[in-house]
């Protein structure tokens, strides 16, 4: 089965054909700056990747561009449309409606806009999406794999907020966390790279990048992450605060005379490592300027790492234990210095970094010490094959109901 998996956001269209049979990427691409003067079109696969200047005044327009490289482009994967069997789309916020993935019908879609103020910039952009997909490929069935659906196993005392109940009950607040493809995924290859059930093992995963999370996952279940009712709680990102002392909103809203949007946007775009450092929200820019001697960039660095520690020593309170400690994501694996800080000074709990293993670049492998009571396992993550994953099962489940 082809699966066209679209990950839709507010002024772009990523997207990726995969054959899951086989687990292979037969074309990938994004569209760019969607609506701007300058959107541009990347399509390929590594060395065969070609950068296009292309009008998209719309995801309409962005994805009868995204069909039309894949049946007319000069490596075209596919000659027709009828060759793409079902579509996936990525979606962040399920709410307190979507524990696993769902074909999309129109109430899915009245759920996902409805569900739109928990993650304005994404689902609204999902939605564009969906719709576009409708338009262009009307007959072709679409599911939708939510972010934060792998979270719905976390139990109230983890999920609640201590806030005055009925801000529960009247607006559903509580932790939803997001990433949830990502950490399945890794979880699930982790057991396979310690060749454990699954069901068997304690594990920290750790999604670290521009958006960073965290989550305990118990004996294959999720019991805690780090991200919130929004993606903004949490662990210092690259332009997110992360958690902070909420009195401050209103203390900056009074001083600074700032309304609820603006302040929401200093928080989600304007902290963070690029908030601290005043450089960027790259952590390699960061780290290249601390090496340089900028101080502020140094304390962004620090903070950065220190961050994740804290959740990891709290996630090892919260399970009574861990067995493998699992990275992935741009910083998680890619960042051998950040990753040596983060781990320094953790030995008292039986996680031993190998410095030379750090240093080592490659595919899934174990980074810790053979005297490391935890395992520490770097892992890329593949969100796009997940999402494929789970449209070829729902698809083919729905088939063999309707043949019944």
């Amino acid at each position: 089965m082809n699966v066209l998996v679209i990950n839709a956001g507010s002024s772009s269209l990523k997207y990726q054909l995969v054959h899951v049979e086989n687990h292979a990427v037969i074309a990938k691409g994004i569209c760019e700056r969607v609506g701007s003067a300058n959107a541009f079109h990347k399509h390929g696969i590594d060395e065969n990747e070609v950068v296009i200047d292309a009008q998209m005044a719309d995801h309409d327009a962005a994805m009868a561009l995204v069909l039309d490289s894949l049946i007319n482009s000069d490596d075209a994967p596919i000659k027709s449309l009828d060759e793409i069997d079902a579509i996936g789309h990525r979606i962040v916020q399920g709410g307190k409606y979507f524990d696993k993935s769902v074909l999309i019908d129109d109430d899915v879609i009245e759920k996902i806009d409805e569900l739109a103020e928990l993650a304005p910039l994404h689902n609204k952009a999902a939605l564009m999406g969906i719709r576009a997909c409708q338009k262009h490929m009307p007959n072709i069935p679409m599911v939708a794999v939510f972010d934060t659906s792998f979270f719905q196993t976390l139990p109230p005392k983890a999920y609640m907020y201590p806030l005055p109940y009925e801000y529960y009950e009247k607006y559903a607040i509580r932790k939803y966390g997001a990433h949830g493809t990502s950490h399945r995924y890794i979880s699930e290859r982790a057991a396979v790279v310690l060749d454990e059930p699954l069901e068997d093992l304690k594990l920290i995963t750790c999604h670290l990048g521009n958006g960073c999370s965290m989550s305990a996952i118990d004996h294959g279940v999720a019991v805690d992450t780090s991200m919130g009712l929004t993606p903004l709680d949490g662990l210092m990102m690259g332009t997110r605060c992360g958690a902070i002392d909420p009195a401050i909103v209103p203390f900056l809203m009074d001083h600074e005379n700032l309304t609820t949007s603006e302040v929401n946007d200093v928080m989600n775009k304007k902290s963070g490592l690029l908030g601290i450092s005043g450089v960027s929200n790259d952590l390699r820019s960061v780290r290249d300027a601390s090496e340089g001697g900028n101080e502020r960039a140094q304390l962004a660095y620090d903070m950065y790492s220190n961050s994740v520690k804290k959740y990891i020593g709290a996630y090892i309170a919260v399970m009574g234990g861990v067995d493998a400690i699992v990275l992935t994501a741009g910083v998680g694996e890619n960042c051998e210095k950040m990753r040596r800080m983060i781990f320094a000074g953790l030995q008292p709990l039986g996680i031993i970094l190998d410095e030379e293993k750090n240093r080592q670049r490659g595919f899934e492998r174990e980074i810790s010490a053979d005297n490391s009571a935890v395992k520490i396992i770097i892992i890329p993550t593949n969100e796009e094959y997940m999402i494929a994953l789970d449209t070829f099962r729902i698809v083919e489940e729905s088939e063999i109901d309707r043949d019944i």
